[in-house]
């Protein structure tokens, strides 16, 4: 896979990188220092009674990785595979957790200043997952809370 960069002029230093993927029209990123490593989708067993959002489980080199379908986590209709799906898998506390996306796109590098928190849109606790939203050229970037996203499901599930 082709993963493109962007900024590469700007001082990144104090910038943070991240992966950012594409779920229907919308960019979302992810801090690259949690992303383990991005793979083709591959055989998913289905967990009996999970919530409907956990497509269920799969084996990556001997290790059970539970992975979430983040379209259904977010409301979005689902789709079919294509050839750009990928499942992201992240680090959150100790455990490996992977997330269905429909494409990941690039890395892109983000100083504090291009980023925005989110308590300047709102306070509703829905978007409690939602770190803030980056801000590149005329792009917007919504920037995920790992922690707060799984730990969201979790209650929702």
């Amino acid at each position: 896979m082709e993963t493109k960069v962007k900024n590469e002029a700007v001082d990144t230093s104090h910038s943070k990188q991240f992966v950012v993927f594409k779920l229907d029209k919308e960019e979302y990123g992810l801090d690259i220092q949690r992303v383990l490593e991005i793979v083709e989708p591959s055989v998913i067993t289905r967990v009996p009674r999970a919530p409907k959002f956990v497509k269920g489980v799969i084996n990556l080199r001997g290790e059970i990785i539970p992975v979430m379908g983040l379209r259904e986590r977010f409301g979005l209709p689902p789709i079919e595979d294509t050839e750009e799906t990928r499942i992201i898998i992240f680090k959150v506390n100790e455990s490996s957790i992977g997330a269905i996306v429909d494409a990941v796109a690039e890395v892109i590098h983000l100083s504090p200043d291009e980023i925005e928190g989110l308590s300047n849109f709102s306070s509703d606790n829905s978007l409690d997952f939602i770190y803030g939203v980056g801000k590149i050229d005329a792009r917007i970037v919504t920037l995920l809370n790992l922690d707060k996203l799984v730990n969201y499901a979790k209650r929702e599930g």
